[in-house]
């Protein structure tokens, strides 16, 4: 177990990324395709900043990638990244300050999880208000036809959450990456060409 969690952490060190949770995004984008060349992406729960890099690699210097975590991270950025420690739930001026230039975007993506209590209920509960949460950010500033993926711990509540979501998006699929940890409780859904909202 710890030569498979140190295989990731060691590489990601290797290669300058900031967490070893770059290669689930890397997995995932693989996968399904997420990111094009000149994009803007919006990063929920960016901190420390590995999802961040891989996107604004992805976008190139053509696309933005726009970072908003509570916490702060030491590590640098390239230029078409802007990393905001700020609350991405609140309507403060400086949150939509840098928002509003670069809305609706392209790609919301959310790596956020809840302070774990170790009560399996509560965890998942915690988890999916974050995920609900996330989608009405998704719902005000993503692109019709645009991709939104979001880290869930796996329960119940997830076949409720797809349910929620399954009407404004093409195609749903969750995704388990190899680079989880074998013991992790996180799953992510992808959800593929945003059809918008209906008022």
């Amino acid at each position: 177990m710890k030569q498979y969690q140190d295989k990731y952490f060691k590489r990601a060190k290797k290669e300058n990324y900031a967490a070893r949770s770059v290669y689930k995004l890397k997995e995932m984008d693989k996968r399904f395709h997420i990111f094009k060349p000149g994009q803007t992406v919006l990063d929920l729960g960016a901190a420390p900043g590995s999802w961040t890099q891989f996107a604004g690699e992805k976008v190139g210097k053509q696309g933005r990638v726009l970072s908003v975590d509570l916490q702060s991270t030491k590590h640098s950025f390239a230029d078409n990244i802007t990393f905001l420690q700020a609350d991405v739930f609140s309507d403060s001026p400086e949150l939509l300050e840098a928002i509003e230039p670069l809305a609706p975007f392209d790609v919301i993506i959310s790596d956020m999880a809840p302070k774990t209590t170790g009560i399996k209920f509560a965890d998942q509960a915690n988890s999916l208000e974050l995920c609900q949460r996330a989608f009405e950010v998704a719902r005000k500033y993503l692109k019709k036809g645009g991709n939104f993926a979001v880290k869930i711990f796996e329960g119940g509540e997830i076949n409720d959450y797809r349910n929620e979501i399954r009407p404004h998006f093409g195609k749903i699929k969750n995704f388990k990456p190899h680079s989880s940890r074998a013991e992790s409780k996180e799953i992510f859904i992808v959800a593929l060409g945003f059809r918008g909202i209906e008022e």
